[in-house]
């Protein structure tokens, strides 16, 4: 399973997430392999300015993801991850991916609601 993180900077685990999906610098994903994180690499987001929150979607796509663990995110990328297998988890609490990410493995992050969907 690939799984993928938005953060503000490229420190990996050690990133502060970041707290919009769509303007996140980088991300950080995660391959978890029978309940286990066997690798972690950080990759910079495309520009939202210059791609559009379309363009940032395609981009995490492209990734080969299962999954998304944000602060929350706007019903078009929920839409569009979720008709394209990615399960979509909210987590709002934990302020870098590595503790995120530990919550996620544990089983401790549910996927997100779609009525929290910001409505922008």
């Amino acid at each position: 399973m690939r799984v993928i993180i938005p953060v503000e900077n490229e420190l990996g685990l050690a990133a502060p997430r970041s707290g919009h999906f769509g303007h996140a610098a980088y991300f950080t994903v995660a391959t978890i392999e029978s309940g286990e994180v066997t690798s972690v690499e950080t990759i910079k987001n495309v520009d939202h300015d210059q791609a559009g929150c379309a363009g940032v979607i395609d981009f995490a796509l492209s990734q080969n993801i299962d999954a998304i663990i944000a602060t929350g995110m706007g019903m078009p990328p929920f839409s569009r991850f979720t008709a394209a297998g990615v399960t979509v988890y909210a987590e709002r609490e934990t302020p870098l991916a590595g503790d995120v990410l530990a919550k996620f493995v544990a089983g401790e992050v549910s996927p997100m609601d779609p009525e929290a969907a910001c409505r922008h």
